[in-house]
């Protein structure tokens, strides 16, 4: 990862799920599909890498619109708070990646997170995962207007870091995700498992 003429990062930036988190939006269709008039399988379709999800996630709508557009979509009889609750219960922590953000701290570098989300399942997480509070500061793209690998989202990173290029080290497990770091110049990890990143970010000097 660190080569010669890579300086040491001066901060890294996490994105959220599958490298901290795991997520699986089965969770949430199965549940919904308690509460209407469809089955989990068509559920997960609307919800999982989804147009309707990309609208909330990229901030073109409300949480309250977007609660009305799934129960319109799928006969959810459910109120708007039983429904929060079930959309932002999807996670597991990915416990060996929270304790190297953990040693990262410890150590004093910055950490940033970078997602794709939207603002439920940052209210559920913040909720339930101790970690989560203890980053430098967090760009999402429900707030930032842009998804990733969208270059305006990087710049929000840069702006919100005071860093650019070799300065950031960026852990991602989307290989669009990470190309789209490695083109502004930034030290890139794509993340496929716990002990590969960790040892990149050992190889890039911060461990």
């Amino acid at each position: 990862m660190n080569t010669a003429t890579s300086p040491t990062p001066t901060a890294v930036v996490f994105d959220l799920g599958k490298v901290l988190l795991e997520f699986d939006y089965g969770i949430v269709a199965r549940r919904l599909a308690a509460h209407s008039g469809r089955d989990a399988e068509q559920i997960r379709g609307l919800l999982d890498q989804s147009p309707l999800l990309f609208r909330l996630e990229s901030g073109q709508m409300t949480n309250e619109e977007f609660f009305a557009e799934v129960s319109s979509l799928t006969g959810y009889t459910g109120g708007f708070g039983e429904f929060a609750n079930i959309f932002g219960d999807i996670f597991s922590a990915i416990h060996p990646m929270i304790d190297l953000h953990g040693q990262l701290r410890a150590r004093g570098v910055p950490t940033f997170i970078f997602s794709n989300t939207n603002e439920l399942a940052v209210r559920h997480i913040r909720a339930n995962y101790a970690f989560f509070a203890h980053f430098t500061d967090y760009i999402y793209s429900h707030e930032a207007g842009a998804m990733k690998p969208d270059h305006r989202i990087y710049e929000v990173v840069e702006r919100r870091s005071g860093r650019k290029g070799a300065e950031l080290l960026y852990l991602d497990d989307r290989k669009e995700n990470v190309d789209a770091g490695a083109s502004r110049g930034w030290q890139v990890v794509h993340h496929q498992t716990p002990e590969q990143t960790i040892a990149a970010v050992r190889a890039a000097g911060l461990l």
